[in-house]
């Protein structure tokens, strides 16, 4: 697969001298490496500020914000059939997608995945395959200085109904070729469509980037 920063390589760079940065934090104890871990990553986040014109403020608290060994972040997408149909949630900029979100720290993807039904959708579903596991990068628009891997799961609904919510306003059924506008940074119209292959087989493999 074509690498997706190969058209961004200062993103590349900055996204590996991050990593090294707080690796070397992490694990260093020598106080003039520590100095020099903690420089390099300064010199990631002065590189994304001045190519996206964000503030070194901003940039630091998205971009070197944690600690320990630097990990993707993982997300969960339920895809939930009725009659032919997916389920997609509207937000509250008006675009749609699969109801899901970032995995918490406490809990499985089946776990989290059941819980952002309930908090998105209003349903009450139980995981049954896990579709594919994505690294977004390869996916979704646009880039992210980190990694993030995404989790696409099907599932079975048991019960519930929708209740508007603080995330979203309304939830509905749509087939392949009636899609609404997509959150595309969270879902796109080829991985709804690769969630209607899976539903259709009998046999699904799971596939992983």
């Amino acid at each position: 697969m074509k690498d997706p920063l190969l058209d961004l390589p200062w993103l590349k760079w900055a996204m590996e001298l991050q990593f090294i940065g707080q690796a070397g934090v992490t694990y260093s104890n020598n106080k003039f490496d520590l100095e020099r871990f903690h420089r390099i990553r300064e010199i990631a986040a002065e590189m994304v500020s001045l190519q996206t014109g964000l503030s070194m403020e901003k940039v630091t608290s998205l971009f070197c914000n944690e600690t320990g060994f630097q990990t993707p972040k993982l997300d969960c997408r339920a895809a939930i059939f009725e009659k032919g149909r997916i389920l997609l949630v509207r937000e509250r900029d008006g675009r749609w997608s699969l109801p899901g979100g970032w995995v918490d720290v406490s809990q499985s993807v089946g776990e989290n995945t059941v819980k952002e039904v309930k908090e998105e959708a209003g349903l009450d579903v139980v995981p049954v395959k896990l579709i594919a596991l994505q690294d977004r990068s390869l996916h979704n628009l646009p880039y992210y200085g980190y990694g993030i891997c995404k989790a696409l799961v099907q599932c079975e609904v048991i019960g519930g109904e929708f209740v508007p919510n603080t995330e979203t306003t309304e939830s509905r059924f749509f087939l392949p070729d009636e899609l609404p506008p997509l959150s595309e940074d969270k879902i796109t119209a080829g991985q709804i469509h690769l969630c209607f292959e899976a539903y259709r087989s009998e046999n699904w493999k799971t596939l992983l980037d």
